[in-house]
């Protein structure tokens, strides 16, 4: 997984009202590739994740799948 960009993690940081908050210390990993090492389901239907290495619990929004590379 990729980190979104730091201008959509500061969007988030700033609309999110609901359960686990982005935390200003998670900005610093914005556009930093990671191998999620958890994931949960908020039991309102939200996707969480840990990531291998990298504090913080994560919102699916706050994430992007790898780009692959062509050969």
């Amino acid at each position: 997984m990729r980190i979104a960009a730091r201008a959509v993690l500061e969007e988030f940081l700033r609309s999110w009202t609901l359960h686990n908050k982005l935390e200003h210390n998670q900005l610093g990993y914005a556009g930093q590739s990671a191998e999620v090492e958890k994931t949960y389901m908020y039991h309102g239907g939200d996707a969480l994740y840990e990531l291998k290495g990298i504090p913080g619990v994560w919102h699916e929004e706050c994430l992007a799948p790898e780009e692959v590379k062509p050969r």
